[in-house]
């Protein structure tokens, strides 16, 4: 891109980083201009209570028709379709009500569910309590630099989702790819949850039908998500606490027990090594078992990068996003390490519970509190698990939405999964995945869990190749500011691990990638090659290639893997357009931030 077109840029997307829409706020609603009460039909001088309920029905109804969005005069006669395609995203009028408690607790709680409460201890039966912290420690290590990565992007663009990113600096077709499977991840993600969350109470009482418990969980997190997003960061706030709490009321209980308390008196580490009763082979079963550890500590970790994904809809993603990325390094160390710490040293690996168990009676935490004799907590631990389960439900409506909504506005699927109304709600999007929810009552079918294990196939390794390329597309940004003579100082928010964190994060993804095939060929305690076993983990494998190969083939760009790195869009839908002002408000943080004690600095860092 030559320097008078990048100046031409520059110049025609200075626009307001919120939505440019002439807004009258009482209550925190969006209502175009036309529809301020000085010019609104209902705005009377009548204030009977009929005439007030008239009015807020009339309200109401209204929110759901369409934004209007007023013309910025941006002349996109000139624009290249991947430039169009990045001011398009960037122009989408999603609500931006979220703040940075929301984004922080998001970001903290957004992947604490059943992966961590129940999916930690199929690990731990597979590999032995020494693979279990060595994979929530590598995997978790290698995540946390991709949402760094994903943050520093996100700052710096006000494009919707990643899929702008991978359009932007890598190829169209790989980021249609990519993000179609994202979409699709998210959105069979959803009805397991709901049977999760139904199979889950019947630990309290299993004479009623689960289907009752997945329509009102389903009308729960229909409603959360149809309300503005707001209410969605608040309910997210709420349940993100709650399992905070419980993840360090555990660890706190779980010390105590190692200590002596309970029944089963002082334990200390005897479950790190070997025993004359062969129960337990030690630390570390073997590489293979490892390896397929690592698989499931990257898949307790899906939905790490939503804090990123819901930036879009933040007030100041510019303070709140750099804040909530890095207190993901918080999450990991706290919440699954440390918890790994934990549970390694309450429950044997070979504790038959941990794969035979059904439901809360499989979770690791329970296990370990029921071996000490304490009888309350289950319940609550199962408690948690619901409510971690609504939490992750309610996060795959938001995230396939989303989603849909930023394909439609780049064109890229068909216009009316972008239609955003008055309260900035994508709502066709969200309504088609709360219908594809009802797939939850399949709960009463007994072949459910087969049917979802199929589901799953579709998009199983769709994360790992998502996170990869966000490596990818962030060592190309870094490269393409390089190769077209700008400089690393106009960067908003720098992932402190740089590039070469990111080489080292798609090192260890595209390990996970390969042990995923492996043991798919190749499965645990089998003599040989299992077909069925192979497409259940790898289905998604062939979808990628014919999804990206179709894209190529429609819109004939066989001719052009990658976007070169001088041409790459470095300027359309940047959230700072003057670039001199920008660079010289970071060197005013960078030195008052330099002014302040060592330890606030070391606070800034890490938090």
């Amino acid at each position: 891109m030559d320097h008078e077109k990048q100046s031409e840029i520059k110049t025609s997307t200075t626009f307001k980083d919120s939505s440019a829409i002439s807004v009258h706020s009482s209550d925190n609603n969006q209502y175009p201009s036309e529809l301020s009460p000085k010019s609104s039909i209902l705005d009377s001088n009548d204030t009977s209570p009929a005439t007030h309920s008239r009015n807020r029905i009339q309200r109401f109804v209204d929110s759901f028709k369409p934004i209007q969005v007023e013309d910025d005069g941006i002349d996109t006669s000139k624009l290249t379709p991947i430039e169009k395609s990045n001011l398009a995203s960037s122009r989408q009028p999603l609500g931006r009500q979220l703040k940075s408690r929301h984004l922080q607790m998001i970001a903290i709680g957004g992947s604490i569910g059943t992966g961590l409460f129940v999916g930690s201890g199929y690990a731990l039966s597979q590999g032995g309590p020494g693979s279990l912290l060595l994979g929530y420690f590598v995997v978790g290590a290698s995540l946390l630099v991709v949402v760094l990565n994903l943050g520093e992007l996100c700052v710096q663009f006000k494009n919707r989702n990643f899929n702008d990113f991978h359009s932007r600096l890598l190829d169209p077709s790989i980021a249609y790819t990519l993000t179609i499977m994202y979409s699709v991840s998210w959105i069979i993600s959803y009805p397991s949850e709901l049977i999760a969350a139904a199979m889950t109470i019947q630990f309290w009482n299993d004479s009623i039908n689960p289907a009752l418990w997945v329509a009102i969980i389903w009308i729960v997190i229909t409603l959360i998500n149809l309300f503005n997003v707001r209410i969605y960061g608040e309910s997210e706030l709420i349940l993100s606490i709650i399992k905070v709490l419980a993840v360090i009321g555990f660890i706190i209980l779980g010390i105590c027990i190692i200590c002596g308390v309970g029944d089963q008196g002082y334990i200390g580490t005897k479950y790190w090594h070997p025993i004359v009763a062969n129960d337990f082979s030690g630390s570390f079963i073997s590489f293979k078992s490892l390896a397929s550890v690592f698989i499931t500590c990257a898949f307790g970790f899906g939905g790490i990068e939503l804090a990123a994904l819901a930036s879009s809809e933040a007030a100041n993603p510019r303070k709140s996003l750099p804040k909530a990325t890095k207190g993901v390094f918080w999450r990991i160390l706290i919440f699954y390490v440390l918890t790994a710490v934990i549970i390694g040293c309450l429950v044997p690996y070979s504790n038959s519970d941990l794969l035979d168990g059904e439901g809360i009676a499989a979770s690791p935490f329970v296990i370990a509190v029921n071996s000490a004799g304490i009888n309350v907590v289950p319940h609550i631990m199962n408690a948690v698990i619901v409510i971690a389960v609504v939490s992750v439900g309610s996060s795959s409506v938001y995230g396939a939405s989303r989603t849909l909504a930023s394909l439609a506005a780049q064109g890229l699927i068909w216009d009316f999964f972008g239609y955003i109304d008055r309260q900035g709600r994508p709502i066709v999007s969200i309504i088609l995945t709360s219908l594809i929810g009802l797939l939850g009552f399949l709960v009463v079918n007994k072949n459910e869990g087969e049917v979802f294990t199929w589901f799953f196939s579709v998009c199983s390794l769709a994360s790992f190749f998502i996170w990869s390329f966000i490596c990818v597309a962030h060592i190309r940004w870094r490269w393409a500011l390089h190769a077209q003579g700008r400089s690393s100082d106009e960067i908003i928010f720098k992932s402190p691990f740089g590039t070469i964190g990111s080489w080292i994060a798609l090192a260890v993804l595209l390990f996970i990638i390969a042990v995923i095939i492996w043991v798919g060929i190749m499965p645990l305690g089998e003599d040989g090659p299992d077909v069925v076993t192979f497409w259940q983990n790898c289905l998604s494998l062939p979808l990628l290639i014919v999804i990206w190969a179709a894209h190529k083939t429609y819109y004939k760009t066989w001719n052009q893997f990658w976007i070169k790195l001088k041409d790459i869009d470095l300027d359309t839908g940047r959230r700072e357009v003057d670039l001199d002002l920008l660079k010289q408000e970071l060197l005013e943080e960078k030195e008052a931030l330099a002014q302040r004690p060592i330890w606030y600095r070391i606070y800034r860092f890490l938090c």
